[in-house]
């Protein structure tokens, strides 16, 4: 059930909006459900000798508004409060009877018309649909005095958390005020109308979002908006300095003809130029980005290398979330940077998927938790790479890779969940597994291939081999931890992997247990595959299995066992960015 409050000065004008057919014939039966004092005229079931609905209804809106013109100028200049209230598109149909006492729930928690109170600010409520209702009341009292409405959305929202339980209907998560601001119905109704997919406030918060994923400064965050097609203004102080910006789709008018603009902070609270100025800044760094988990190999292409060193920083930001403590927060932000960035330059086939992976986590990642140290250097810089790396194919190691991180990512989203889930923000977590079960079917997609064939290489391991690898997996993990209905079947492409870790120098058992004790796997929908990405990263090995291995380099140490396992949950210093290039020579991004 969702309450959706806005304050206006002209009664008579609303009531004739609801009594009226809509703005698409979509008002049915409008009819009072319930009143001040169960007795105000209704022009929908007026029932006298000769009725009049005009006059009704002008009687209806000289009762609601005689307190104030009794009150004159000590009259607020918008006194009309609207509120429509709406349940989900699966629950039931509520009866007037229900409705009415719906309403009068609210306009006691708002502190409207408080049950008992005789001096309650006059209201009524209107019913045109079967699945809404608009509560209409004046802000004068009996008493001539204005009502304290302090918070009034947030009490009606904590009443329709109460009555949903009450009535039987689906139960939403409650909110915490950090939730971007919804498009109204004029913005749906003209994208119906323009034949866009979504509203212009949607598209353009998803390209602002993505034009700051690893950007360096802010001339390459407004440099990408303008690649993006958006129209850019910014907004300056009298000394010359950027106070803010305004973005507007190209063709997008209002009735005068004029561009319609969208200030950073009205897309999401997080896109104003001052939270974005502060994120850049949390995340630069002038030294050298490092090169790790292959990032320095030239034979593989720049978006594989690219998707090699983001898993590692990944696999960190995971065990970030995974404390207790709240300097976890800062993760979150820029972990939605690098879903941002993998869903613009990946392949079409997993585009959709991970596109809409971002758009969820983008709520997961707003709280009013704050971070005092906010070093994300790590994950921007990674953020960065993949955006300057350039599109992804859909096969060989640029396949590979994709799904390698995307299975990482998989398990931050899940951190996420259980983090914000400790916190009881409860729209956060929702939006961090609605994440993992997108991100999920985006590794499906991706993985089918080179899983399929490390499994067959599995197969054809001689038995001798086979074996030996089955038992140093069964010594890893428990019977119960591999989640095997056909444990020889599931751990093949695992088994191939050992076979070619080995073969390329490193020794089987320690890296196994290295992959085990990386983080922990109990979230993990098929370990098997988790541990086949973790050992392909920490060996080296070409994500995409019909390439040849590489074998560690003399003078090279081999990855090391980990002893104790909380020691790996430590992040390792984060690496910073890369040097800031000039955008329009990157690479064209999808």
């Amino acid at each position: 059930m969702v309450p959706k409050i806005r304050r206006g000065s002209r009664t008579h004008g609303l009531l004739v909006y609801l009594y009226g057919p809509g703005k698409r014939d979509e008002h049915i039966d409008a009819h009072l459900v319930g009143s001040w004092d169960g007795f105000a005229p209704d022009p929908g079931r007026d029932t006298s000798p000769d009725p009049d609905p005009k006059a009704t209804l002008a009687r209806l809106a000289a009762a609601l508004d005689l307190r104030v013109k009794q009150a004159g100028a000590k009259a607020p200049a918008e006194h009309v409060w609207h509120c429509s209230v709406r349940t989900d598109p699966g629950d039931r149909i509520l009866t007037d009877a229900e409705w009415n006492t719906v309403a009068r729930r609210l306009v006691h928690a708002v502190n409207l018309a408080p049950e008992g109170d005789p001096d309650g600010c006059r209201w009524v409520a209107v019913r045109h649909a079967d699945d809404h209702i608009h509560i209409v009341a004046t802000m004068v009292r009996g008493d001539l005095r204005r009502p304290r409405m302090n918070y009034d959305f947030k009490k009606a929202q904590a009443e329709c958390r109460r009555i949903e339980p009450e009535m039987g209907l689906r139960r939403l998560k409650p909110g915490d005020g950090t939730g971007a601001k919804t498009p109204t119905s004029a913005e749906r109704f003209k994208a119906e109308r323009t034949g866009r997919p979504e509203p212009s406030r949607e598209t353009l918060r998803d390209a602002v979002r993505q034009a700051v994923a690893g950007a360096a400064d802010e001339n390459e965050f407004f440099a990408r908006l303008r690649e993006a097609g958006l129209r850019v203004q910014t907004v300056a102080l009298p000394s010359g300095d950027l106070r803010g910006y305004k973005v507007a789709l190209p063709g997008d008018r209002n009735a005068a003809g004029e561009p319609i603009w969208f200030s950073g902070s009205t897309l999401a609270p997080d896109l104003s130029l001052p939270k974005i100025r502060r994120r850049l800044a949390d995340g630069k760094s002038d030294e050298e980005p490092l090169t790790a988990d292959g990032g320095s190999r030239t034979d593989w292409s720049r978006p594989a290398r690219a998707r090699r060193t983001a898993t590692g920083v990944a696999e960190r930001a995971a065990a970030a979330l995974d404390g207790d403590g709240d300097e976890a927060v800062a993760q979150l932000p820029a972990v939605g940077e690098l879903l941002d960035a993998i869903a613009q330059t990946s392949p079409a086939a997993t585009r959709a998927e991970l596109g809409a992976a971002a758009r969820a986590f983008e709520r997961a990642t707003r709280s009013h938790v704050r971070a005092e140290r906010a070093d994300t250097r790590a994950v921007r810089a990674a953020a960065r790479g993949i955006v300057q790396a350039g599109s992804a194919l859909g096969r060989g190691e640029d396949g590979g890779t994709t799904a390698m991180l995307v299975s990482t990512l998989v398990l931050v989203a899940l951190a996420a969940a259980r983090w914000h889930s400790a916190r009881g923000h409860a729209q956060q977590a929702h939006a961090s597994r609605q994440a993992a079960e997108h991100l999920r079917a985006a590794y499906r997609q991706a993985a089918a291939t080179p899983m399929q064939a490390l499994r067959d290489q599995g197969r054809a391991l001689p038995e001798a081999e086979r074996r030996t690898h089955e038992a140093t997996i069964r010594d890893a993990l428990p019977e119960a931890g591999l989640r095997a209905d056909n444990a020889s079947m599931k751990t093949d492409a695992l088994t191939a992997t050992l076979a070619q870790a080995e073969k390329a120098g490193h020794d089987p058992k320690s890296l196994l247990q290295q992959a085990i004790d990386l983080r922990e796997l109990d979230t993990a929908e098929d370990v098997n595959d988790v541990l086949v990405w973790r050992l392909r990263r920490l060996a080296q090995l070409p994500a995409h299995p019909g390439e040849a291995p590489r074998r560690p380099q003399a003078g090279t140490s081999q990855p090391k066992t980990s002893t104790n396992r909380s020691s790996n949950r430590t992040a390792p210093t984060a690496a910073a960015p890369p040097t800031a290039t000039n955008p329009r020579n990157r690479t064209p991004r999808r």
